[in-house]
């Protein structure tokens, strides 16, 4: 009875602590643009893939709950979808965005525009991925998405000079 009552305990434990998520295993470059948008995290995900859309960028998969979004390889020239072992240079991208939790009512946006510089089979295909420059055509069109979001939705309140936290100093000279 004991060991019945154990198994289902440890049954319904384990079935409501399911952290099933559709987002990879790994975080964003360092390098990926980002900004905060003043949004809750499906909205802020619905909104991002939206104006990727209109703006040529399409994504593949679109996870509103998870706040992610990623699009297929793709010719940066032509916006086609290209697959297999044609997937490689500066010239073909994938953009990969994840939206996450910032102050109250916000989301972080961060979004990566990737290129495979090589392909190797003995690597992993994160570990082939490298950011595209600045100046790449996709990125300066995720670059004006980001900015068109904030400008749209509002960003990040504006840096308020921090008062000093020290004990307050007398002025009767006590």
């Amino acid at each position: 009875m004991r060991a019945t009552l154990f198994l289902i305990t440890v049954g319904f434990g384990a079935a409501a602590c399911q952290p099933n998520t559709t987002r990879p295993s790994f975080t964003p470059l360092p390098e990926a643009a980002g900004t905060e948008i003043r949004l809750s995290i499906p909205e802020a995900t619905r909104h991002l893939a939206e104006a990727l859309r209109a703006d040529s960028i399409p994504p593949r998969k679109v996870q509103l709950r998870d706040g992610y979004i990623e699009t297929a390889w793709f010719e940066a020239g032509s916006g086609r979808v290209v697959r297999g072992r044609r997937a490689v240079g500066p010239g073909v991208v994938r953009v990969r965005a994840w939206a996450d939790p910032a102050r109250p009512g916000s989301s972080q946006l961060t979004v990566e525009t990737l290129y495979r510089p090589l392909l190797d089979p003995s690597l992993p295909d994160r570990e082939l991925e490298r950011e595209v420059a600045r100046d790449h055509p996709v990125a300066v069109k995720v670059e004006a998405v980001l900015r068109e979001l904030v400008k749209r939705f509002g960003g990040a309140p504006d840096q308020v000079e921090a008062k000093p936290t020290g004990p307050e100093e007398r002025v009767d000279g006590e």
